[in-house]
């Protein structure tokens, strides 16, 4: 469980509170406006509303407490920024901030952000890949070269097993797991057999999984 502080409570800023309920972290969630601060409360542990370009009012928040500081400001870089860089000044230990052009993200990482999120960015990017195939059910890029795909199997792949399809030797591709009725199985073996139905969690580069899946 870790300790993190939220700034920010736009749509972008609400999703990362719910997910980060999910996974029972506790969460301080901070935005100027009532309103936004009112409706995550049942999913923070702690909800305050102020101007986080306030030097005073963020450090009342005791920022060297949290494990990790997010800045999800949207509809105003200029806050974003000096919000970055007060975190930083008063002791943050990581600073995650969003950025939603390539210059913003520039800015945010000389002046205080230890990382950037690019949200339209990486949605843009996921629904390129996603609409090039009808094999595509996810998609997580690593880098530039290597991503994590999940893909429904093949018909010609049906009842084969693992070791029979050999995409490691043949690919230099690593199935990670297969689903089968929604659960992921990620304890695989070289008898495990693919069939209709299943999906395959799959890693490599990403001409080797374009020529093998012929996406």
């Amino acid at each position: 469980m870790k300790s993190i502080l939220l700034i920010g409570l736009g749509r972008f800023g609400r999703h990362i509170a719910l997910k980060l309920n999910d996974l029972n972290h506790q969460v301080m969630a901070v935005d100027s406006n009532e309103e936004r601060v009112n409706a995550v409360m049942p999913f923070v542990t702690n909800g305050q509303i102020g101007d986080s370009t306030n030097e005073e009012f963020l450090s009342s928040l005791g920022i060297r407490n949290f494990d990790t500081c997010i800045v999800a400001i949207g509809d105003n870089f200029q806050n974003s920024l000096e919000t970055a860089s007060l975190l930083k000044e008063l002791g943050a230990k990581k600073v995650i901030a969003r950025a939603s052009r390539g210059v913003q993200e520039k800015f945010l990482l000389r002046n205080g952000a230890d990382e950037v999120v690019y949200p339209e960015k990486q949605l843009a990017a996921w629904t390129a890949i996603r609409c090039t195939s009808e094999h595509i059910l996810d998609y997580i890029e690593l880098d530039k070269d290597y991503s994590i795909f999940e893909l429904s199997i093949p018909e010609d792949w049906g009842g084969k097993t693992i070791i029979q399809l050999d995409i490691r030797k043949r690919y230099g591709i690593n199935i990670l797991g297969v689903r089968e009725n929604g659960k992921l199985n990620m304890n695989i073996m070289p008898d495990t057999a693919l069939g209709e139905g299943k999906s395959i969690l799959v890693l490599g580069h990403q001409k080797a999984i374009q020529k093998c899946f012929r996406i």
